[in-house]
């Protein structure tokens, strides 16, 4: 099978070498395409960037994006940590290390705050969009089968043209990968319409 595989928690490199680590995909769930990717420096909670399709490409098993670390910081953002009852605001101000573009409201570097009583990171998921990430579960008409492992795209067109899941009851196992014509739902997860026994005789297939 031909197409880019976006597999979630791999690193993405940058023109520089800078390499982050691509954690989710954000589509358009009406026409199943993919609109974004969300990267992230590894380890670093509250700092995923919205990276638009048109910085994405594939070289080899390598995803690339065509833009360096300052591009990167500047891209908008697909999260946010806040941090509550900060002295001196009234709202929750982002909590944002220096170069980094922030989501339009105060923002303050962490270590100059002196006591942070409460954080929360929050999605910036555009409007209407959905995101699947590794972990997410799928579910077949009579049951769960496993979690989302890869997406894989048409790089023309970008859309999904199959979903990769992995059991999670069975590591090492091969993914198998569903066609997204059997995908009914992308709400809090993945539904198909196959039932697993369907899933099974695709794992087959794919073996």
């Amino acid at each position: 099978m031909t197409g880019i595989t976006l597999v979630m928690g791999t690193g993405v490199k940058c023109i520089d070498g800078y390499f982050p680590e691509l954690r989710c995909v954000v589509l358009d769930p009406v026409h199943g395409t993919v609109t974004h990717l969300v990267a992230e420096p590894k380890g670093r909670l509250g700092l995923a960037r919205l990276v638009p399709m048109d910085l994405v490409e594939a070289a080899g098993d390598q995803i690339a994006l065509r833009c360096g670390e300052a591009e990167f910081k500047n891209l908008a953002p697909a999260e946010e940590t806040l941090a509550e009852f900060v002295p001196g605001d009234d709202a929750p101000v982002q909590l944002l290390p220096s170069g980094w573009r922030g989501a339009g409201g105060p923002t303050v570097e962490g270590g100059t705050i002196p006591r942070i009583p409460q954080t929360e990171t929050v999605g910036l998921i555009p409007p209407g969009e959905v995101e699947e990430g590794r972990g997410d579960r799928v579910k077949a008409a009579d049951g769960d089968i496993g979690r989302v492992y890869a997406l894989r795209i048409d790089p023309g067109t970008r859309h999904v043209t199959h979903v990769l899941v992995k059991d999670g009851h069975r590591p090492g196992r091969r993914a198998v990968a569903i066609p997204f014509e059997n995908v009914t739902g992308l709400d809090g997860g993945v539904r198909l319409s196959l039932t697993r026994q369907q899933v099974r005789d695709l794992r087959l297939g794919n073996e």
